[in-house]
């Protein structure tokens, strides 16, 4: 096995250590290998160094280090981002997943997050008193790199994305200085880290407005054979266009997982999975997803009121740690007959049991936010896709990419242009998508703040020079 080591003086090296409340590991340290694993399997880094990060002290010590020694800095939150930018090779990988509290103010309806918290840790405490705030679908997904990227999930049409519900960071630049930023201070820097990524410093703490939801939801799926998938989708499609802000169907097509509610003979079958979310009264919501719930002959229907964050987890089985994974998105304003009639020949065609392509109905509350005001560009955005390409075997890696970036252009006439920054892969041009109009703006805010990039491993976006 080979060992990472770095050219600075184990003496340096050492004093860092001494300077930490958290853990200072290298290669071959016990504990090492678990920190630098993340989620998507794909990701095999080794980092010179491992700071283990206990508070902001820990923060501030790890960034001025990386800048003086000029090393490359990857910054883990909850280290689930599908890139693997949370780790590097030779570098300092600077692990935020002990610093993961969530304070929560029911007065106020606000809630302080720490950057290694995941959506599970941030829904326990808010449900606490029946509150949440937008977050993703996967509850294992950290609250950082979510919220840093835009952040959606079932109630973004009612209350929007998780950056519109962001009332303030503290962040650590790439000058060591610990900042506040929000609309009053530093409101420059506030509008890029909602939505620019990381590109802009290490957040230590988020607040975050809270909203009545719960605990007690109308959710779950409705099931149908993979034939009824044209019929389906055009069928959700024509419902969304008129549903209240409260509803929420999202559609994915893949092959039929052994869940207990669905019949052993469908197992790996193609199937459509439609997933309806009301969030308010679950009565009217009865009624208002009932076109959805009645609509053809489904295999199952597992629909019915039920905790907020019991669903919030409903997704996590199909979406475990450790598989490789290569992923592609694109925006749509509307979904066409043409568009469907594409996704369903590719969704026939899907290189692994476990891929699957979704559809995350968007809008409501999202579009009504002028687009220049967060650095999250994408209001016009009637729906987001997202290929999840996931696999076991190495061998198979070639043809789960080439397939997803074959789906990913056939797709490309019907979409918007843009993409979703917490979507992309690898770096293949797909930056300037995922800003879109907002570009030149981070760069400018980039350049005030870190000016040398040391804050590069993400989707960046570079300083002027």
């Amino acid at each position: 096995m080979s060992v990472t080591a770095t050219p600075i003086d184990d003496g340096v090296i050492d004093g860092l250590g001494e300077r930490l409340h958290g853990e200072l590991l290298r290669p071959g340290d016990l504990g090492y290998d678990d920190a630098r694993a993340i989620w998507n399997g794909m990701i095999d880094r080794r980092p010179a160094l491992i700071v283990r990060a206990m508070g902001v002290s820990d923060v501030i010590a790890a960034v001025a280090f990386a800048r003086e020694y000029d090393m490359l800095l990857a910054i883990r939150g909850a280290g689930h981002n599908i890139a693997g930018n949370a780790v590097c090779d030779d570098g300092l990988m600077l692990d935020l997943s002990a610093m993961r509290s969530v304070r929560v103010d029911p007065e106020e309806r606000t809630a302080r997050v720490e950057p290694g918290a995941t959506l599970a840790d941030f829904d326990h405490e808010a449900q606490a008193f029946g509150l949440a705030t937008p977050l993703g679908i996967n509850s294992t997904t950290g609250v950082a790199g979510l919220t840093l990227g835009g952040g959606f999930g079932w109630i973004t049409r009612k209350y929007g994305l998780t950056v519109d519900n962001l009332r303030s960071v503290d962040i650590v630049t790439a000058d060591g200085e610990l900042r506040h930023a929000s609309e009053d201070e530093n409101p420059d820097l506030f509008w890029a880290v909602r939505g620019g990524g990381g590109n802009f410093g290490v957040v230590t703490s988020f607040e975050f407005a809270l909203h009545e939801v719960g605990p007690e939801v109308l959710a779950g799926m409705v099931v149908y054979h993979g034939a009824d998938a044209p019929a389906v989708l055009r069928h959700v499609r024509d419902f969304n266009e008129t549903a209240p802000d409260e509803s929420t169907v999202w559609v994915v097509l893949r092959k039929a997982p052994p869940l207990p509610f669905l019949p052993e003979p469908i197992h790996g079958e193609d199937v459509i999975v439609v997933v309806p979310f009301y969030a308010g009264d679950v009565t009217e919501g009865e009624g208002v997803l009932a076109p959805i719930r009645e609509y053809g002959e489904p295999i199952a229907d597992t629909v019915s009121p039920r905790q907020y964050t019991t669903f919030q987890q409903a997704f996590d089985p199909l979406l475990t740690e450790g598989v490789r994974n290569y992923w592609k998105s694109h925006n749509f304003r509307e979904i066409s007959d043409d568009a469907i009639d594409t996704v369903v020949e590719y969704a026939r065609d899907l290189p692994s049991p476990l891929s699957e392509i979704f559809f995350g109905q968007l809008g409501g509350a999202m579009g009504r936010v002028p687009a220049d005001a967060t650095a999250f560009p994408h209001r016009d955005a009637a729906y987001g896709m997202n290929v999840h390409t996931r696999w076991e075997d190495p061998a198979m890696d070639d043809e789960c990419i080439d397939w997803s970036r074959e789906f990913f252009d056939a797709m490309a006439p019907y979409a918007t242009g843009g993409v979703y920054v917490n979507f992309i892969s690898e770096r293949e041009g797909e930056e300037a998508l995922a800003y879109g109009e907002n570009h030149d703006r981070l760069v400018e805010v980039k350049t005030t703040y870190d000016p040398e990039n040391l804050f590069r491993m993400n989707q960046n976006v570079e300083p002027a020079r």
